[in-house]
């Protein structure tokens, strides 16, 4: 059964909403504001468009080293803009922050802007964040950046650097009072080991727990999840450290397969993880059986939670047909067609249809037309296109709604 959080019902409040607690009258003139603000990187390289989704021709323009791939971080008060191939890290104040009430967030508004602080390193990659921290994994450095997030949703950069023994295509995320690392063998070529806690300085605060090729982290609830070839490793903090738990792949699943990428719903402490280049695979942390597999009809192009309806997820395939999941259900319960076909044979960073979701919408990059697709979450009808110039590519959605005092 899964565990519902107690979180999914404020979730409307934003998609990435910033909270702080916050004393003061509302003898006010109150206003309730709804506002999604959506930066796209260009698949080009070297530009990212902000527009505020009520209001498209309001935008503004940033320029990068290369490409992008975006993130919202600091509750949304921050995109980060990696740039794997260039390596480098902007960052952009979102201008959208909220402050909890308890029962309702107060919203503040403001330009997007730049932050001046740029990162360089070798390979920027994963970003994780979790427990207040923000944590740049850079996989040619054998290093990551921890970025304090209170202080990066006020525009400052304050950097810690955490040394791991091998530079590895992994991650580290904070857990408790841990960094769990990704290791990897000092042997060239082998396949990442697995998951390690670590105290701040470096030293070891537990043993290795194998999990051969680790990919893919994502938080649920009170757990932290990656996929390898054994099957999906969980974590937990205890009071005694860091509780690991191998979830093996069960025999009705498709063999020959792994999960690489997972997604970690906000409402539900459940995981949606790809599997195989036609298949999804619902995790459930806790409870048998841990993994339910969704056959698709073509090739999965990019998949999403939905933070608003957190039973519901959404997957394109390349024949641009625009999928609903249920993740209670395991099961596809709705389609459209949304896009031209997008093959998912040639390089991996072709342009192809990136998703993000927007309150009640799903906003689907669609490249080759030079558009942001708007589908309703209720009734999958495109309800409007936006134009973006050059082709958009990957999307990052920030917002939700306060009161404006």
């Amino acid at each position: 059964m899964f565990k519902y959080l107690a979180t999914a019902s404020a979730i409307a409040m934003a998609t990435t909403a910033f909270a702080q607690e916050h004393d003061h009258d509302h003898d006010h003139h109150d206003e309730d504001v709804t506002l999604y603000r959506v930066f796209v990187g260009d698949h080009a390289g070297g530009s990212v468009t902000a527009l505020d989704l009520a209001d498209p021709d309001h935008r503004w323009q940033f320029d990068t080293t290369g490409q992008v791939k975006l993130f919202g971080v600091a509750g949304g008060a921050t995109v980060a803009a990696v740039q794997s191939d260039d390596n480098a890290v902007h960052f952009f104040s979102s201008g959208i922050s909220f402050e909890d009430h308890g029962d309702h967030a107060d919203i503040a508004v403001s330009d997007p802007a730049a932050i001046d602080t740029v990162l360089t390193g070798p390979r920027p990659f994963h970003v994780v964040d979790h427990g207040g921290s923000v944590i740049i994994n850079y996989d040619q450095g054998g290093y990551a950046e921890l970025i304090d997030a209170h202080h990066l949703s006020h525009g400052e950069v304050e950097l810690t650097t955490f040394t791991q023994s091998q530079a590895h295509h992994g991650f580290v995320a904070l857990l408790g009072g841990n960094l769990l690392s990704t290791v990897a063998s000092d042997v060239v070529d082998a396949p990442r080991l697995g998951l390690q806690a670590f105290n701040a300085d470096g030293t070891p605060a537990g043993e290795l727990a194998t999990c051969t090729a680790i990919h893919g982290e994502a938080f649920s609830g009170a757990y932290l999840a990656a996929g390898c070839r054994e099957g999906v490793l969980t974590a937990t903090a205890s009071a005694d450290g860091v509780t690991y738990n191998m979830l093996p792949y069960e025999a009705d699943l498709p063999a020959g397969n792994t999960t690489g990428t997972l997604l970690g719903s906000t409402g539900i402490q459940v995981f949606l993880g790809n599997y195989g280049a036609n298949g999804l695979v619902v995790v459930d942390p806790v409870d048998a059986p841990h993994f339910r597999y969704i056959e698709l009809p073509f090739r999965r192009v990019d998949f999403a939670l939905d933070p608003v309806h957190p039973a519901n997820g959404y997957v394109l395939t390349e024949d641009g047909t625009l999928h609903q999941v249920n993740l209670l259900e395991a099961a596809l319960t709705g389609s459209v067609k949304v896009t031209e076909p997008y093959s998912m044979d040639g390089h991996w960073n072709d342009a192809r249809p990136r998703l993000a979701m927007a309150g009640d919408e799903v906003i689907i990059t669609d490249p080759n037309a030079g558009l942001l697709r708007r589908i309703d979450t209720d009734t999958l009808r495109e309800t409007g296109t936006i134009a973006v110039e050059g082709a958009p590519y990957n999307i990052a959605v920030v917002g939700g709604s306060g009161i404006d005092h």
